[in-house]
Order: structure tokens, then C-alpha cells, then sequence
């Protein structure tokens, strides 16, 4: 279960651990219980999370540091906020204070901080030993962290936004995390239902024999090598009143990725139980709309499939026709991320949304450009690029835009088909945004995430967890909360 996130007057007595957050003015001028000395000796200087600890009446006091109060953000307490969860891990509960020295408003702060705590605390323990799972044998503790000083209401909706914020993400990386094996299409489609069911959202599952009347050959065409069926989910949320805008969210869900006939290498299989990371991102988000009251309609399109090697898989060369009438030759089955987001992004078009968002572990060739940690991001419309970067940056997640140059379509001309779902050998991540863009109708308002990086991750960093990230839930929950048609 994720930690949560109270406030509270006073440190209360069942917490073993307190801690304050602290600039380097702080801890430059003084700070009460602490002796100088002894901060001195352990080198500590109010860095950004840096952290000290020490015994205090039968418990620990600590801090944590937030660097220079000029240069304190969101993303800094964030950031301090996993810090303290990781260092407190081995407490049940601790309490913690904020700095009331940055410039950072207090409901912004409050809300990074449950952000981070939460993130920074989470572990995937489905599949550890029950002792483990438990806390025993080093695995952590800490399940209650109080945020001492204002119990206004104003100052609890800012820890609960946070706190739901944070369980989005981890609902993404539950689901990221999963091995393959196990959540294979039915099963993902089951677990998204009940994430629906209990957000109060609503769902529709559709089975093999729907997606086939529904024409999504895009899905059935990576899904023919597979011992399992695919599954198409949809995803509604209502927001209470007239919508200020209605969104799409579309996901890619690939459960695992072998690559098809034109398989992968062993080395590059090891990760591809997380090829579902797109649309594990817009259930997480989607999942947090109802208790964060977003103001605007969103539904969410998910294709469901693994892409394996049986004996009727699709071979290269085959021809594939999409929802929306196009066809693709299909040269390497190892691009099959977007022959299912063609029909998804075919299908959300149909119904007219405003601004149209998929998210998608798409392409190495993004990582090479951007690296492990930058999501690309391209689209159709500047101002829907516009706004979604500074959801972005406002929600902590980095992106960075990428141009999709017309002339470069030259390189999937197909001479069997509308197009081949390959380019050329460069610039491979602008090529899949632009055979995307190939599904999205006119006068619809589009931009593609490539995930491929930040959806993974090899060690904790800040909030970030070795492992699934959850990437994309923040910048999508801070897109509904700020979307106007006129964006």
C-alpha cells in the first residue's frame, strides 16, 4: 500500500522519526536541535536532498535539505520529499516539516511533497516473499507521514491532491511492473476495469470477436502470432457540470514485446514487459480525474496485444488495413507499437474530441536522441504542443519537442500499400510520429509523446523508482486540470 499523507498540528508521539525540511540559509544560521558542530562534522549544508539523522528522545531527529531557498521549486520538495521517505524507510510513521523560507506557495509545496513521499517510498512487492512484502529483512516500513502546521482545509486538499496525484502513478507502475507472463491482454483489460470500477470511471472491455467487427486491423495483425486474444479498453470520465473541452487519451499496450518474426535480441527482450507504459499512464491519470475534479471530458483508447512469433504471425511483406480504411505494409514486425495506436487513433478521431494525446514506448531512436529521461514530443498543432509542455513542466516529467517534417514521409512510400510502417535508417522517432499522424483526421488537434525513455528506469532517483515510472500520469492529470478549447 502507498504511504499516506496527513496533517497535523504537532509531532505526534507515535511518530519515531521528525524531520524538517531546511535551506542552506537554514542550516547556515542555526537550527534548533541541532548543535552546529555535529552538522559541521557530518558535512551537511542544506544541499538539495542531502539528509542528516540523528537520535532524538528514543527516536530520530533528521533534515533534509532543499538547497538555497532562491532556487527552491516544486520539483525540489519533490525531490525532498522521496529523500525523507527513503531515509525514514525503516520508521513506521514519521513527521515531517516544511521550510517556510522558499518562495514556493504553501498548497503548491504540500502537494510536491506528498508527491515525492509517496514516489519515493514506493516498492513493487507483488512477487516478493511475505516476509519482505512485510517489511522484514531490510524492506521498508514506512507506511504514515504527517505534515506538521496547518490542518486548514485549504492545506489538506493540497497533501490529498498530491496523494492522489502519487496513487495514479503508482496504479501505472503496478501495472508496468507486472511481468508479461501474467499480464497478458485479458488480464490487463480485467485489472484496467477494476481501476475504472473503483474510480469511478467508466469502462468497456471489448473482446476479440468486437474488435474484429470493429475492423481494428492494426490489432489483429500483431496480435496473429499470440497464444492470447487482444483486447480494446475504453475509458470514460464525466466531470461534474458542463465540460469545459473533451480530450482523448490513447495508450499503447503492448504486454510484451518479442518483436515478432523479426525478433529482438535476448538483451533487448529483458524490458519488454513494459511496452504497455502508454497506456498504464493514461489508466493511472485517467484514475485520478474523479478525486482531483478535473473540469474537462476525457476518454481513453487502449489497444491491448503482445507481439510474439506463433505460426501464423504476421510476416513482413503482409498488408495490413486500419479502423480507418488505410493500409500499411508491414517490412518489420518488430514496429508494431503503432499499427495499434493507428486504430486507436482512428477510432478516438471518430468521436471528435478537441485535442487528441497518445502516449507510447515508441522508439529507441528517441532515446538516442533525447536520452533515458526526456519523453519527445511532436504533434500537429503548436498551441496543444505549447500547452502540453507546460503541463509538463508544471507536473515535473520533461519533455522535449520534435519536428515532423512532411518531406520525410517520402521515406515509408510504400509501392503495395498506403505506406510501409518503417522509414529509413535515421531519424526513426520523427518517421513513427509521422506515420501516426497518418490516422489522426483533419482538423483534429494532435500531439504524440514517445515514452520510450522515461518510462523505465535503472536505479531511484529523486521520485523516480528503479523500474516502471509511471511516466506521462502527471503531465496528463495537469493537462486535464488546465485544458480549454482555446489552448
Amino acid at each position: 500500500m502507498p504511504i499516506t499523507v496527513h496533517a497535523v498540528r504537532a509531532v505526534p508521539k507515535a511518530a519515531t522519526a521528525s524531520v524538517s525540511l531546511v535551506t542552506t540559509e537554514d542550516a547556515g544560521s542555526g537550527i534548533d536541535g541541532f548543535d552546529a558542530a555535529v552538522l559541521d562534522t557530518a558535512g551537511f549544508e542544506g544541499k538539495a536532498e542531502q539528509v542528516h539523522l540523528q537520535p532524538a528522545g528514543g527516536g530520530f531527529a533528521g533534515l533534509v535539505g532543499v538547497g538555497p531557498a532562491a532556487e527552491v521549486t516544486s520539483a525540489t520538495i519533490r525531490r525532498a520529499g522521496a529523500a525523507l521517505a527513503r531515509s525514514c524507510s525503516r520508521h513506521a510513521r514519521a513527521a515531517v516539516r516544511l521550510s517556510g523560507d522558499s518562495g514556493v506557495d504553501d498548497a503548491t509545496a504540500r502537494q510536491a511533497l506528498a508527491e515525492g513521499v509517496i514516489l519515493g517510498g514506493y516498492r513493487y512487492t507483488a512477487y516478493k516473499s511475505s516476509a519482505d512484502a512485510a517489511g522484514g529483512d531490510g524492506a521498508p516500513k514506512l507506511a504514515r507521514v504527517d505534515v506538521v502546521g496547518s490542518t486548514s482545509a485549504a492545506a489538506k486538499d493540497a497533501l490529498a491532491r498530491g496523494s492522489a496525484i502519487a496513487a495514479g502513478v503508482c496504479v501505472a507502475r503496478d501495472l508496468s511492473n507486472e511481468p508479461g507472463g501474467s499480464l497478458t491482454a485479458p488480464a490487463f483489460a480485467r485489472k484496467t476495469a477494476t481501476v475504472a470500477r473503483k474510480a469511478g470511471l467508466e469502462s468497456k472491455v471489448w473482446t476479440e470477436a468486437e474488435i474484429k467487427k470493429q475492423r481494428l486491423g492494426g490489432l489483429l495483425g500483431v496480435n496473429r502470432g499470440s497464444a492470447q486474444p487482444p483486447r480494446f479498453v475504453e475509458l470514460a470520465y464525466e466531470p461534474a457540470g458542463d465540460p469545459a473541452a473533451t480530450l482523448a487519451y490513447v495508450g499503447k499496450g503492448i504486454t510484451f514485446d518479442a518483436g515478432g518474426l523479426s525478433i529482438k535480441t535476448a538483451q533487448g527482450m529483458m524490458s519488454m514487459k513494459m511496452d504497455m507504459c502508454g497506456a498504464a499512464a493514461v489508466i493511472g491519470a485517467m484514475s485520478v480525474l474523479p478525486a482531483v475534479g478535473a473540469p474537462v471530458r476525457v476518454k481513453g483508447y487502449l489497444p491491448m496485444t503482445d507481439n510474439m512469433l506463433g505460426g501464423d504471425a504476421t510476416r513482413p511483406g503482409d498488408v495490413l488495413t486500419i479502423r480507418n480504411g488505410k493500409t500499411i505494409e508491414v517490412l518489420n514486425t518488430d514496429a508494431e507499437g503503432r499499427l495499434i495506436l493507428a486504430d486507436a487513433l482512428s477510432l478516438a478521431c471518430e468521436d471528435e474530441p478537441d485535442a487528441i494525446v497518445d502516449l507510447a514506448t515508441l522508439t529507441g531512436a528517441c532515446m538516442v536522441a533525447l536520452g533515458p529521461s526526456i519523453a519527445g514530443l511532436m504533434g500537429n498543432d503548436e498551441p496543444l504542443i505549447d500547452a502540453v509542455r507546460a503541463a509538463a513542466d508544471r507536473a515535473g516529467e520533461r519533455v522535449w519537442p520534435l519536428p515532423l517534417p512532411a518531406d520525410y514521409a517520402k521515406q515509408f512510400e510504400s509501392n503495395v500499400a498506403d505506406m510501409k510502417n518503417i522509414g529509413g535508417a535515421h531519424g526513426g522517432a520523427l518517421t513513427a510520429g509521422l506515420i501516426l499522424q497518418q490516422f489522426v483526421a483533419d482538423g483534429i488537434r494532435w500531439a504524440h509523446l514517445d515514452i520510450a525513455g522515461p518510462a523505465r528506469a535503472e536505479s531511484d532517483d529523486g521520485e523516480i523508482t528503479k523500474g516502471g515510472t509511471g511516466f506521462g500520469v502527471r503531465t496528463l492529470v495537469e493537462l486535464a486540470l488546465s485544458y480549454t478549447s482555446s489552448n
